[in-house]
């Protein structure tokens, strides 16, 4: 019995041993297959994660590059740069931006395409390779992608230039290399490789891996496994720009060995024990199952977590063997892929100079706003300004005092301005309330505010700003032009509201009002603007523009005659537009440069003509004050005078007295010159404008032309006569010749010759005729023969 017992034992012992055994081999045999599969899923996952970061780099890389290029595109001296076709300070700026932004390659092209202006020298190549990237960028606002020249790859960003509507391109290139592969594998903690084309001929721009390789086998053997340096690496193959011309790829490769290794220990161990007892084996086994399958599916379970973007605390797993190592490594690899992620949204949402948010956070809790309050049916306010005159103390105090007001600008939006009452419920985070959209503009959003609660809250941001800011022991006086839009009386989506905001307060700069309401009449006035601009620019260009000459009446018989030219528009659908239409428009917009270029060149050419022609007429014309403020005027001038045959002393050209007040030394400046040329300079409607006399004692001028208000009245309104005689009286006493406006009677004619003004000018001697009509009045005219009489109508030939 015993000894059946005993084979009993046996047979119930070789029978579990045979059992045991054979599940312990079955289970070898699984926990290989279930080891390779955790290990080829955690590098799926890897791979699947690290793709999500690569694309958030890039994502993240692309938007700074494309701020870099708008911050470029957005200054003001560049964009004026731009559109008078200045390339040296174009190009001085591609090169002074690109030096603080580390770019490879900076380019301005027009919008046929062609290269106005480049950094380095060469870079100007790349203009035909742009087309696609312009394309792309005038449907979307901004282009980036990646582009193959020569050996190299360049990552570009195309933004428009706006003035308002696109007038160049901007391109900023970064050259990708093993820097930047590298900076990738940092962040992204996978090897990575980049390269060029497709198949045969493919080439590797640059990579990770230990050894080289062949740019074609990594491509083809990415997606299911490849020997490098004689170890085993799986990989995933990503198309960075699939509208390139010549293709770009990024693989990301993980070491197999290194996945499987603690899976091949843990094979080796576990076989080791299969030698044991089979209860050993038994409960090893089932120890096994607990410690080592279990937390490996919680691990994989958890990688699946992870690669669809959720971070919560790993499983835990209390092993100090390869597993807890493992558990640990996860771990690890979650808070820094989440750090990573934080940061790539903080500089994705926050402005790094003020540390407010930037526009892209803020619109999208403005669209938060919205439909929350839209469901609740509540109001708020956008509130959007710009600082008034930002880009004087730029030039004058410097970019970093500069810097510093825009920094205390956010303080006192962050910390004084938003209280507590002034934002509804529902507003989570304070800070959100106010942010950087970009440059000098800055946004506020006051929630449950209507338009009485927003002008309070409007006011109360001025009264901030203007209080004196002590930067670097320097006072700077801050002013601000406030634009506010309704929810959701003004709009329905943040892009209305935003839009509304922005009308709002260039229509309040515009009027030196503060803050400003949107009125939907804005938008239509607006788009009418833009279509004039449009048309104004076509007129130039299609030669639509007529001169029309104003001749002036000398008091002294043997003076020459003297005319003004005037701009006028003779639309092709429009018919006749009056200037006052279209002049300040064009001093708004910065046009009237471009006007007053073909004003010059016209009236140049015309006096030439007449006095080729034998007839003594001198031309006096007009210049704004934004003439003034561009000092290459004075050249251009000269260079019509004698591409012409003009003599200098047979122009006159007139200004306004308050045209110096903007920028006193430049204009000044320009004055000079220009008299250097030998012309004649006029200050014109003399007595409407700010000015003082210093300024009058200071400017070269030889001609004061009173103001029409002044002269129309003249014999009406004692006053009136007094600014009159007393103007003539200053005038001659600093050896100016003075000419009256506005004649439009017999008998103020006759008062002005009594009280000594040299010249007259009005509809009462002309009115503006073209250069035929005066021909003719000239030759038939008796004001033009000196022999006009009193009381005898003159007679117009138009």
């Amino acid at each position: 019995m015993r000894f059946g017992f005993r084979r009993l034992q046996w047979r119930i012992a070789a029978w579990t041993a045979m059992i045991l055994l054979s599940v312990q081999i079955g289970g070898l045999f699984l926990f290989e297959h279930v080891g390779r599969s955790s290990a080829l899923q955690e590098v799926k996952v890897q791979l699947d994660t690290g793709d999500r970061v690569l694309d958030r780099l890039l994502e993240q890389r692309s938007a700074q590059l494309a701020q870099a290029a708008r911050v470029l595109a957005a200054d003001f001296g560049f964009r004026e740069a731009v559109l008078t076709g200045d390339a040296d300070t174009a190009a001085s700026a591609l090169e002074n931006h690109g030096s603080r932004i580390g770019a490879s390659l900076m380019l301005l092209t027009g919008l046929d395409g062609r290269a106005l202006a480049a950094h380095p020298a060469g870079g100007d190549a790349f203009a035909q390779r742009l087309a696609r990237f312009i394309a792309d960028a005038q449907a979307r606002g901004a282009a980036t992608g990646f582009q193959v020249v020569g050996d190299s790859v360049f990552q570009l960003v195309v933004v428009p230039v706006m003035a308002p509507v696109p007038v160049a391109w901007v391109a900023i290139g970064f050259v990708v290399d093993e820097a930047l592969v590298h900076d990738l594998k940092r962040v992204i903690g996978l090897d990575v490789s980049l390269v060029r084309g497709r198949e045969l001929e493919a080439a590797l721009v640059a990579s990770t891996l230990p050894t080289d390789v062949d740019a074609a086998q990594l491509l083809a053997d990415a997606g299911h496994g490849m020997l490098v340096g004689g170890f085993e690496y799986a990989g995933l193959v990503r198309d960075l720009d699939p509208l390139a011309s010549e293709r770009v790829f990024a693989v990301l490769q993980v070491s197999l060995e290194r996945a499987l290794e603690p899976w091949e220990r843990l094979y080796r161990e576990w076989s080791g024990l299969t030698v044991a007892a089979t209860v050993a084996m038994l409960l090893a086994s089932m120890w096994m199952g607990r410690t080592i399958a279990s937390p490996v599916t919680r691990l994989a379970e958890f990688a699946r977590r992870v690669r669809v973007g959720e971070y919560a605390a790993p499983p835990m797993v209390r092993r100090e063997d390869e597993i807890g190592r493992l558990a640990t490594a996860f771990a690890l690899m979650t808070e820094a892929i989440a750090s990573r992620e934080a940061r790539i949204s903080e500089l994705a949402y926050r402005d790094v100079l003020t540390g407010l948010p930037n526009r892209v956070q803020f619109v999208e809790s403005l669209d938060r706003f919205v439909r929350s309050f839209g469901e609740r049916g509540e109001r708020l306010a956008v509130l959007t300004l710009d600082i008034d005159r930002f880009k004087l103390i730029n030039d004058s105090l410097g970019h970093d005092l500069g810097d510093q007001v825009l920094q205390e600008v956010g303080r006192r939006l962050q910390h004084a301005g938003m209280r507590r009452r002034d934002l509804a419920q529902g507003l989570q985070d304070e800070a959100n309330a106010c942010a950087r959209l970009g440059g000098d503009e800055f946004a506020v959003l006051v929630p449950g505010a209507d338009a009485v609660a927003a002008r309070v809250v409007a006011e109360r941001i001025a009264a901030l700003l203007e209080a004196p800011m002590n930067v670097q022991g320097q006072l700077v006086d801050v002013r601000a032009s406030i634009g506010i839009a309704l929810y959701p009386d003004h709009g329905n989506d943040a892009g209305e509201l935003m839009r509304g905001a922005d009308v709002a307060m260039y229509k309040a700069k515009q009027a030196h009002a503060g803050h400003a309401i949107y009125d939907p009449a804005h938008h239509g006035r607006n788009a009418a603007r833009l279509s004039l601009l449009t048309e104004l620019r076509q007129a130039v260009e299609g030669d639509e523009l007529v001169l029309y000459y104003q001749p002036k009446h000398a008091f002294c018989s043997s003076a020459m005659l003297s005319v003004e030219a005037l701009v006028r528009w003779v639309h092709p659908k429009r018919g006749f537009v009056p200037p006052m239409e279209f002049i300040p428009f064009a001093e708004q917009t910065g046009y009237i440069r471009a006007i007053t270029l073909w004003v010059l060149e016209r009236a140049v050419r015309q006096c030439a003509e007449w006095r080729r022609a034998g007839r003594a007429v001198h031309v006096g014309l007009n210049l704004s004050a934004r003439d003034l403020l561009h000092p290459e005027l004075p050249d251009q001038f000269r260079a019509m005078l004698e591409h012409h045959g003009c003599e200098a002393r047979w122009i006159t050209l007139e200004i306004t007295e308050s045209a110096v007040l903007d920028d006193p030394r430049k204009a000044l400046a320009t004055l000079e010159r220009l008299h250097a040329t030998g012309c004649q300079l006029s200050i014109d409607d003399y007595g409407t404008g700010y000015s003082s006399l210093s300024y009058l004692r200071q400017m070269p001028v030889q001609e004061l032309k009173i103001d029409r208000s002044f002269v129309m009245n003249l014999t009406t309104r004692p006053g009136d006569e007094l600014i009159v005689r007393s103007t003539i009286e200053l005038a001659h006493s600093l050896g100016l010749v003075v000419t009256a406006e506005g004649v439009e009677t017999e008998e103020i004619l006759v008062r002005l010759g009594e009280l000594g003004c040299d010249l007259a000018q009005g509809y009462f001697v002309s009115r503006p005729v073209d250069a035929a009509g005066l021909e003719a009045w000239m030759d038939h005219s008796p004001w033009a023969r000196g022999d006009h009489s009193s009381g005898t109508e003159p007679t117009n030939y138009a």
